[in-house]
């Protein structure tokens, strides 16, 4: 039986329908927001998978076209791969999902959200977002909601909920915020600078809301939510445990007492073979269950050093950061480069230049036509020991990628101040936890290589966390075993200035205000380190001039009405002036133009030429033309590119001519004085009131 519920959020009305599609999930709801519309389903398979030692969740943000009236571009004139703004709203529904599920559930879970209507003002990914968390608490799935989430602005020092697209625009700051009644379970935020404070008051704005849709859910569930289907909870025997910890615990403590990753993993593979022989006959066929016991052991440990001791695996005090280097110009042909290194992650960015017109087309649901900027994370097998094939970047490498974009975007100079598509990949050379924040760090070092002038440096750090009961102790500069074994992961990026970007992940079901302003205070004073006593050290601003590879690019702007001209008929003339100097030129619609070319002279030829196209003509201004055509009264001379004029045969000399081919011939170049315009705009000209006095 079709139902429906509807609640107030930021001023409209958000509604949820359910009861009447998708019939067979184990839930759908259809959520309508404005004229945004999206499905959003939960199923769950009747088994679960044999052999499984993690939860098979899988979250899809699918963008379907037709919700804004478009045919896709591509070939097939179909949805192909999901586009890089779909997959980070997959992960912002999946990231703060996945805790609140049982992590011994082993049957797989897929919830999907299918945008069917846009309507920009009222955010398909929010409206997404609630309806899977709704989707999912109302469904027969074992789940810890119930859960919600929210964008918030911040325009003329007022916090907006769910801003719309003017209001995007206008702000200085752009949240999302998910959690629980009374926790936030998830942060992502993009920046302009913004202030500790600022970033902070705008979370907890955020909660307000969240806390009203929790309860609004609450009752939804109440009045039609199915019973929880059980499950057979998967566990390490305790007697297996318990005899494991006994014979190993100081093992594992002296093999994970070290610095050294390397060292680390070396010694533990000793400790794994002395457990499984110990154990090969009290508990045959059980080593899967051994290797989860000893994961559980080395947990136990790392959480109790920090807790009960105030001690990390490394020996470093809780806000200590690992030992720190970087360096510039690597690479002797790129246009940029930055090596970032962090302990034993290390992180090697490079920077690209291109001409404007190199800036990546998107083809998507939102308004956003174009991206200038354009960052790339890789992660390579190599970079944690491993051995896999290549087969392309996964969701974390596009997310990554991401996060250091957004980073970094504040920072950037307007095209009009440089006129440029920029890429930056970063290239994970080794991993030992903090990847993306190295990244921004790199990302910052190869932009200021390439001569990039950002208004200032930004670094990334992340600060982790373990709790227990109310005890909560935060550490700066998390390594890989304390993000494997902590609750939290909180990067934060930004300048002395402010915060550009957030990304919170956590495997507890939320955080409180306390801990959120305490991670918030220490990644700035850790930022503010890297900045002033690492990068700027080494590079203290960036370059006055760019890489001789790199492209040069001149900029002129020139009337709209003479767009066309410049382009001419199916881009003849522009065409033909590439072809004549060897230079790329881009024109946009506000009649700016961009010619790229490493020939300083080539450059000013295109630029004399375009000036030259839609500049007026002017009586008495002396041109210098070539002759196109030949007539028995006179010759036609090309003065500008594209505009001709007439010399009649009694102004080619100033003695008498007999035949014009007695003065030129086709293809001269010739100086020429523009005499007269007459009524119909044909253009006199004269090359004897040019000729040099006697």
């Amino acid at each position: 039986m079709k139902k429906s519920y509807s609640i107030e959020l930021a001023g409209r009305t958000l509604t949820i329908e359910t009861g009447e599609l998708a019939g067979l999930a184990n839930s759908s709801i259809l959520v309508r927001y404005g004229d945004t519309v999206v499905l959003c389903t939960a199923t769950a398979s009747s088994k679960p998978r044999e052999g499984l030692d993690y939860f098979p969740l899988s979250v899809d943000y699918e963008e379907k076209l037709y919700a804004v009236g478009k045919i896709p571009g591509s070939f097939q004139r179909r949805e192909g791969r999901p586009s890089e703004k779909a997959i980070l709203a997959s992960r912002c529904i999946d990231r703060p999902m996945r805790p609140l599920f049982p992590s011994d559930l082993r049957n797989d879970v897929t919830v999907i959200a299918t945008v069917m209507s846009v309507d920009q003002d009222n955010s398909p990914e929010i409206a997404g977002l609630i309806g899977c968390a709704i989707a999912v608490s109302v469904s027969d799935i074992p789940f810890n909601g119930p859960m919600a989430g929210v964008n918030v602005g911040y325009v003329d020092g007022d916090y907006v909920i769910n801003p719309t697209v003017a209001q995007r625009e206008a702000s200085d700051l752009f949240l999302t915020v998910t959690g629980i009644k009374g926790k936030v379970n998830m942060i992502e935020c993009g920046a302009k600078e913004a202030p500790d404070e600022v970033v902070y008051n705008g979370i907890m704005a955020a909660m307000v809301e969240i806390d009203r849709l929790c309860d609004w859910i609450s009752g939804i569930v109440a009045e039609i939510g199915k019973p929880k289907f059980s499950y057979e909870q998967v566990v390490v025997d305790p007697e297996m445990f318990e005899a494991i910890k006994e014979f190993a615990e100081d093992k594992v403590r002296a093999a994970l007492d070290t610095d050294d990753k390397n060292v680390r993993d070396d010694n533990l593979s000793v400790v794994y073979a002395e457990v499984f022989e110990h154990f090969a006959e009290i508990y045959p066929e059980m080593q899967t269950q051994m290797e989860q016991a000893l994961y559980k052991l080395q947990k136990y440990v790392v959480r109790r050093w920090l807790l009960d001791e105030g001690k990390r695996v490394d020996g470093r005090g809780m806000d200590e950061i690992r030992p720190l280097s970087c360096d510039v110009g690597l690479l002797p042909r790129t246009h940029g480069s930055g090596l970032f290194t962090r302990g034993q992650t290390q992180v090697l960015s490079v920077a690209t230049l291109a001409p404007l017109e190199d800036a990546q087309l998107l083809d998507g649901i939102d308004l956003e036509e174009n991206k200038r900027y354009i960052h790339h994370y890789n992660f390579p097998s190599y970079s944690v020991g491993e051995t896999r094939p290549s087969r392309g970047p996964g969701r974390r490498e596009i997310g990554h990628g991401a996060l250091a974009e957004k980073s970094l975007i504040p920072v950037l100079p307007s095209e009009q101040d440089f006129p440029y598509a920029i890429r930056v990949v970063s290239e994970v050379l080794s991993s030992n936890g903090s990847t993306s924040q190295a990244s921004v760090c790199g990302s910052t070092l190869a932009l200021m290589d390439a001569g990039v002038p950002i208004s200032a440096p930004v670094a990334g750090i992340s600060c982790g966390l373990v709790t227990e009961g109310d005890r909560f102790i935060t550490m700066t500069d998390i390594q890989g075993l304390e993000d494997f074994f902590g609750d939290m992961d909180f990067k934060v990026a930004g300048t002395h200035k402010g915060i550009t970007s957030i990304q919170v992940d956590i495997k507890i079901d939320g955080l409180t205000p306390e801990i959120i302003k305490t991670a918030i205070e220490k990644t700035h004073v850790a930022r503010d380190y890297i900045i002033d006593e690492i990068m700027l050290k080494r590079i203290s601003a960036p370059r006055e001039n760019l890489s001789a590879y790199a492209p040069k690019i001149m900029s002129m702007t020139i009337p709209v009405d003479k767009i066309r001209e410049v382009i001419g008929t199916g881009g003849k003339v522009i065409q033909k002036i590439i072809a004549d100097t060897g230079v790329k030129i881009s024109v946009e619609d506000d009649g700016s133009v961009y010619i790229a070319t490493n020939d300083q002279e080539a450059g000013e030829t295109a630029m004399k030429i375009i000036r030259g196209i839609v500049s007026e003509p002017i009586v008495g201004e002396v041109y210098k033309g070539k002759v196109t055509k030949l007539m028995d009264f006179g010759c036609f001379v090309e003065y500008l590119p594209g505009k001709e004029g007439l010399v009649h045969i009694s102004k080619l000399d100033k003695k008498r001519v007999e035949k014009v081919s007695d003065i030129v011939s086709v293809g001269d170049e010739i100086m020429v004085k523009l005499i007269e315009i007459d009524r119909q705009g044909r253009i006199n000209l004269s090359r004897k009131d040019a000729l040099p006095e006697e």
